[in-house]
């Protein structure tokens, strides 16, 4: 079947999201993102430029930036709110230089329960706010043997063949075309913004393929092998869904992983969530220190 062709434009309708929705399924996603947006414009105008969604490690980073206004996701009508330590859940509006975000302080994942659908609508909700560039963070588990626990890693591309697709079901044209290009996920640009900052501040940026699991189990030796001959470079529960719908909505993609620890069975003692917050805990000031010169550049 030959394969059609990508829209190769940046997503902008944040006002007219789609037409009269026609099938069953589209009215469904269109009245709960709706709902969800318009209960965000009620509490600010505010058209951010890049959505930041912060991982383990990373989560105080909103603190330091110029805070324009907090909205807790649990007072956005129909939002998911996170159940994991050490995620908080808010969005936070602000400037990072003269760049608008807006932040994720804490994210949904598929499992905790949520449907695929739910865990991707803060990315949906941030594009029709007005965001174009979508930056992800991460802890990631480490699988070759080019990174290391304590190691930043910028993505140059992800597997998500072990998740369900967040695109599953009926497409809805106003978001994206039925079958999205994923030749590029994280945008070159951005890419190269992210290693010449990462060289400004003397940041050893490694680079490599995240590959996204369901959780919450960490892998066992033998997926950790699989996943190491298949090509991935790093191990997480989140982030490749994200990417999809981003680059389904025309938005430019970039993310980087803080390699919290190596995976199961890579090293001498078995993973545990403290241990995956210690080591992103550690490694924060210099994963800070590159989010905030790479969005100022980015815009």
């Amino acid at each position: 079947m030959e394969r059609p062709l990508q829209r190769n434009c940046l997503y902008e309708k944040s006002i007219n999201i789609m037409t009269t929705p026609k099938r069953k399924e589209e009215v469904i996603m269109y009245k709960k993102l709706m709902t969800c947006l318009e209960s965000v414009r009620k509490k600010i105008d505010f058209k951010p430029e890049v959505a930041l969604i912060l991982g383990s490690g990373l989560g105080d980073f909103a603190d330091g930036i110029q805070i324009e206004q907090t909205i807790d996701y649990t007072d956005i009508e129909g939002f998911p709110v996170s159940t994991v330590a050490g995620h908080n859940g808010r969005f936070v509006f602000g400037l990072i230089g003269d760049t608008k975000v807006v932040i994720m302080q804490g994210r949904v994942h598929y499992y905790e329960g949520y449907s695929m659908e739910d865990v991707v609508l803060p990315v949906r909700v941030m594009c029709l706010l007005g965001a174009k560039i979508l930056f992800l963070t991460n802890a990631a588990g480490g699988i070759s043997e080019k990174v290391e626990a304590g190691d930043l890693m910028m993505l140059t591309d992800q597997i998500s063949s072990f998740v369900p697709s967040p695109l599953i079901g009926k497409n809805v044209d106003s978001f994206g075309v039925r079958f999205p290009s994923m030749d590029t996920i994280y945008d070159l640009e951005l890419r190269k913004i992210l290693t010449k900052e990462a060289k400004v501040n003397d940041i050893v940026l490694k680079e490599g393929v995240y590959l996204q699991t369901t959780g919450p189990a960490y892998e066992s030796p033998a997926e950790v092998k699989m996943f190491g001959m298949f090509g991935a470079d790093a191990v997480g529960m989140s982030t490749a869904v994200e990417a999809i719908v981003g680059r389904h909505m025309g938005m430019r993609v970039c993310g980087v992983s803080c390699i919290s620890n190596m995976a199961g069975g890579t090293a001498a003692n078995p993973l545990s969530h403290e241990e995956v917050k210690e080591v992103a805990d550690r490694v924060a000031p210099k994963f800070k220190t590159l989010v905030k010169s790479a969005i100022e550049r980015m815009c």
